[in-house]
């Protein structure tokens, strides 16, 4: 498989070692040294591409990505208010798009376990739920994609809380969440459940940002021989 990297990075250069590792080939690298080399006749030699910028330059990498007919997979957070956007624009164009706030399997199987838990505690009203996440300082956005996504899988269940907030909060219709920049922390997510006599936590702790490049790759296979729009629940078949 050919791939294409728009955004070259830490988190790109990740990507493009375990690509190479299980025998890709990456035929483009784009950085904001090299935007102009991101054009039709460059991104034909990929069969897909890979997006991992930042929240001010994701949503127009995608829809030319999209314009040019490549498979996108998309990284980056902190711009899905125009998510509705790119979806329509991909469906007009019977392009393929393929987005997850984080990619790592771990973390979308503790997605699932969040839930699951977020639904048993539903019923017990007497417990406060409460979120943290720790990043390194060079992260853009805050609160992270991932904790984003984690929290509206707790509003769906916790019908007490209203709306996510980040900051300390006193009202009781929030549901807060502490962002944290310390480096060099790759991640760390945790989810509590507090009351006057016990607390429950889930916690995801990355160690390295292997497994996000790895989910990654993953995905680009998925997606480059496909048509649509998809998530990672559709990669790991959750």
């Amino acid at each position: 498989m050919n791939i294409a990297l728009i955004g070259y990075g830490k988190m790109g250069q990740a990507i493009e070692s375990i690509a190479i590792e299980k025998g890709h080939q990456v035929v483009l690298k784009i950085d904001i040294n090299n935007a102009s080399e991101f054009n039709k006749e460059n991104i034909a030699k990929a069969d897909v591409a890979i997006e991992f910028t930042g929240p001010h330059s994701a949503f127009n990498n995608v829809m030319k990505c999209l314009e040019l007919g490549i498979p996108v997979v998309c990284g980056s957070t902190g711009w899905l208010d125009k998510w509705g956007e790119a979806k329509s624009y991909c469906e007009k164009q019977k392009g393929s798009l393929l987005y997850a706030s984080n990619y790592s399997i771990g973390v979308n199987l503790f997605f699932e376990i969040n839930k699951y838990v977020a639904e048993l505690m539903s019923s017990h009203p007497n417990y406060n739920v409460v979120m943290e996440e720790i990043h390194h300082t060079q992260k853009k956005d805050a609160p992270s994609g991932t904790a984003i996504t984690l929290a509206e899988q707790v509003l769906r269940f916790i019908k007490q809380k209203k709306q996510w907030v980040n900051d300390i909060t006193h009202n009781n219709e929030d549901l807060e969440i502490i962002s944290k920049r310390i480096d060099p922390a790759p991640g760390t997510h945790t989810i509590k459940y507090t009351s006057s006599v016990d607390d429950i936590e889930i916690i995801h702790t990355a160690h390295n940002r292997v497994g996000f490049a790895g989910g990654a790759v993953l995905a680009a296979e998925f997606l480059s021989q496909k048509k649509g729009i998809f998530s990672m629940k559709d990669v790991l078949g959750l």
